[in-house]
């Protein structure tokens, strides 16, 4: 009785999150062997030109500098706050004593047990918390980017272009994982109200992000050359 109950609930909602993950572990591998292909590829390299840039007339830049890591941490700010907020809202729910009423239990499929409910609330939970863990890190490394570089070379000779973009990446990249897990937790919203949902959302994210992900081979004809240099993340 227990798995007519739970079997779609089984079945749709990991097979959303195999999807998901084997789409980013083939995002990554693109990336790594045609990184010229992908959206990502593409920014991680002229990351690698943005510090450098900068650094040769800093004095001019500061401003821009300034305004462009601002920018960066306000979206980083803004995405850990709303994961944070979400993760309070699940957790009050969680420990309420009041029980959750069962939506539309003669319309939605899945299990609408109370283990079920309390395992999507606890899920949902934990990737909102992963979420807010990355964004808080890509703040941190970000701020310290955004003091270090406009340490005079001079006076600090450990602070080398190479170490400031290693610092960019790690907040970019942090960046990028965090929003990557938030949108993640999009199609378990809808595991509320069943299965069914979930995998259906998972399928339409995967079609935005390839959309997002992908550079079209007449983008790619349209845009500078920059090198043919491999060694990106």
């Amino acid at each position: 009785m227990e798995w007519k109950t739970y079997y779609l609930d089984m079945i749709l909602v990991p097979l959303g999150f195999l999807m998901t993950i084997g789409y980013h572990i083939w995002l990554w591998h693109k990336t790594r062997s045609e990184p010229f292909s992908t959206s990502i590829g593409i920014n991680a390299h002229a990351r690698r030109f943005w510090v450098p840039t900068m650094l040769k007339d800093i004095e001019k830049k500061n401003i821009l500098v300034a305004q462009s890591l601002r920018n960066l941490i306000m979206g980083s700010t803004l995405m850990a706050t709303t994961s944070i907020l979400l993760s309070a809202g699940l957790a009050a729910i969680i420990s309420s004593t009041y029980t959750i009423k069962k939506p539309l239990d003669d319309v939605i499929y899945g299990g609408h047990g109370e283990f079920m409910v309390a395992l999507k609330y606890v899920t949902l939970l934990t990737i909102f918390l992963f979420s807010f863990f990355c964004h808080s890190l890509s703040i941190r490394f970000l701020n310290q980017l955004s003091l270090l570089i406009c340490t005079p070379q001079d006076v600090m000779s450990m602070v080398t272009p190479d170490y400031l973009v290693e610092i960019l990446e790690r907040g970019t990249t942090l960046n990028t994982i965090g929003n990557r897990i938030f949108y993640s937790a999009l199609p378990l919203l809808l595991w509320i109200f069943g299965p069914v949902l979930v995998f259906l959302c998972s399928l339409a994210m995967l079609i935005v992000f390839y959309n997002l992900d992908i550079v079209s081979e007449s983008g790619k004809k349209e845009k500078i050359v920059l090198s043919d240099e491999s060694n990106y993340v």
